[in-house]
């Protein structure tokens, strides 16, 4: 008899996976996937609509918000519920009546601001959860004591564009916002940062920044807030954000970054890894 062929037969690019949560070299089993695999597609799969389906716990984060020295104001996009906010997104960009009304009376006895600071729940609540606070405390200390900030606030079932109605009510120069980005079959739990400089209603995404894939296998905190105070401070030094405005922050050293991240580059070994 001839020699049998293996029941499944890895792909020469396995190899990668430990360097990468993309789907690389699964391998086969026949003309189909090792069932390892399938069964891993399903549960990322079932993950990523969690992630979008999951509502923020706003009492808790309200909370820690407020250990953190940042007692948020509480708002509602025109959204009134999961299934319109998915199936709506233009209402997910606009504060609901209510909302509106009580940031407008809050605007009225304050002063114009300089950075308004926002956290949305977005397609990830389980994201804004898990990381919106710990970015905050990143990013605060290293925010100069003349920058005027606007109230925080925390909205539900908001998209990025509801910063520019925030913003603008808040007469802020630049807006901020947190937000749970869209889930990928391997990152559920992804946080991202837009700013726009102007917030005005209207504004288009070309006027804005943003930093993607905040989370433990992404981007760290200590490196999210690094570029995050670069970026605001050239956007009010020169009044503009978006395509006009690139990031070239100086490169920083991290000493230790949260659990789970990666570090270097992972096409070199480590006896080959740049020394900074």
């Amino acid at each position: 008899m001839g020699e049998q062929l293996p029941l499944v037969a890895d792909d020469p690019w396995s190899v990668l996976r430990c360097h990468t949560t993309a789907r690389i070299g699964l391998g086969r089993t026949g003309a189909s996937q090792p069932t390892r695999h399938h069964l891993a597609f399903q549960l990322d799969q079932a993950r990523a609509r969690d992630a979008v389906l999951t509502p923020l716990d706003v009492t808790r984060l309200q909370a820690e918000l407020t250990a953190l020295g940042q007692p948020a104001v509480l708002l509602r996009s025109a959204a009134a519920e999961r299934r319109t906010y998915l199936q709506r997104p233009d209402l997910g960009r606009r504060l609901g009546s209510e909302s509106a009304a009580r940031l407008a009376s809050l605007a009225a006895d304050g002063e114009p601001a300089d950075v308004a600071l926002i956290i949305a729940d977005g397609l990830s609540a389980p994201a804004v959860q898990m990381h919106a606070v710990p970015l905050l405390q990143a990013l605060l200390p290293q925010l100069p004591a003349a920058w005027r900030l606007a109230p925080l606030c925390l909205v539900e079932q908001g998209r990025v564009a509801i910063s520019d109605e925030i913003g603008a009510v808040l007469r802020a120069r630049l807006a901020v916002i947190l937000i749970g980005e869209r889930p990928g079959l391997s990152s559920p739990d992804s946080l991202g940062v837009y700013l726009t400089y102007g917030p005005r209603i209207g504004n288009t995404d070309a006027g804005r920044n943003c930093l993607s894939n905040i989370r433990a296998a992404g981007l760290s905190y200590a490196a999210a807030a690094h570029k995050l105070h670069y970026l605001i401070g050239q956007a009010l030094a020169r009044q503009l954000s978006g395509v006009a405005l690139k990031d070239e922050a100086p490169e920083m050293v991290e000493v230790g970054r949260q659990e789970g991240t990666r570090t270097g580059c992972f096409l070199l070994g480590a006896d080959e890894q740049p020394s900074g």
